[in-house]
């Protein structure tokens, strides 16, 4: 909108203000969300034993993965199995204290699921958690 002032001279408002470069960067950023946020939470992908007792865990742990191939992973991070010991008293917690879950592939031998116990142990955790899937209804009833 112009005005026009008694000396003849044109005036803009300044109440227009161009919203189009806020919206493209919200929209910018809602699409880079939505890409990452479920890659945040895939992690590595393991398809653990079904149980018929589960328990939800909320909280943020530990947590290592042996994937189908027996590769040993510390969060999403490859760890070698001989640097496990040392990799866990990183974390600056009493290992009396620290809880570790441990998701195994169920195609993993029980012999490499049992090389990893032994390496938590010897880190003085002895508070493991093994990670399992709930059994579906179908197959729960029969």
């Amino acid at each position: 909108m112009a005005f026009t002032s008694a000396g003849g001279q044109t005036r803009s408002s300044l109440a227009e203000i161009n919203i189009t470069p806020l919206v493209d960067v919200v929209l910018v950023l809602l699409v880079i969300f939505m890409i990452t946020a479920p890659v945040l939470q895939s992690g590595i992908e393991v398809a653990v034993p079904k149980t018929r007792t589960v328990r939800e865990i909320t909280e943020q742990r530990v947590v290592l993965t042996i994937d189908r191939e027996q590769q040993l992973f510390l969060g999403d991070s490859p760890v070698n199995i001989h640097d496990l010991a040392q990799r866990l008293h990183q974390s600056n917690e009493d290992p009396s204290k620290q809880v570790i879950y441990l998701r195994a592939d169920e195609r993993v031998p029980f012999g490499a699921f049992a090389s990893v116990m032994d390496a938590v142990k010897q880190a003085g955790i002895t508070n493991i958690s093994i990670v399992t899937q709930p059994l579906e209804a179908k197959a729960a009833g029969k």
